[in-house]
């Protein structure tokens, strides 16, 4: 069982910048763990954000690659995404994701993972 808990998130001017932290409580280490963000807008649909293997596989989604970073510490089980040049459109709801590696490496973007945290809000205004 994995329990995932996102912080980080809040309201922010168009072109600033926030970090997300999604702190893992695994009973091993998160390093067999593929971990991924994931957001959610009103009236649309889950949006695969960035991806991370602990072997260093990265996947980001078109709309966010060269601002959105996807980092990870296996040793402290926490995964996090540095988000600059922050957008309207990056208003959201983000969700930490996880699953074992041999799951999730085919697609990991688009992955129904197992494990989910409760979400935190990001909101970017104009």
């Amino acid at each position: 069982q994995v329990q995932l808990v996102e912080s980080g998130g809040g309201s922010v001017q168009s072109g600033g910048s926030l970090r997300l932290s999604c702190i893992a409580s695994v009973s091993e280490s998160i390093s067999r763990y593929y971990m991924a963000w994931f957001r959610q807008a009103p009236g649309k649909e889950r949006e695969g954000v960035a991806s991370s293997s602990s072997s260093g596989d990265i996947f980001y989604a078109d709309t966010v690659k060269g601002r959105f970073t996807i980092s990870r510490d296996d040793a402290k089980n926490t995964a996090y995404l540095q988000m600059d040049s922050l957008k309207p459109e990056d208003t959201a709801m983000y969700y930490c994701a996880a699953d074992f590696y041999w799951r999730a490496r085919l697609r990991p973007l688009s992955y129904s993972y197992s494990y989910w945290g409760q979400g935190t809000q990001v909101t970017v205004s104009s």
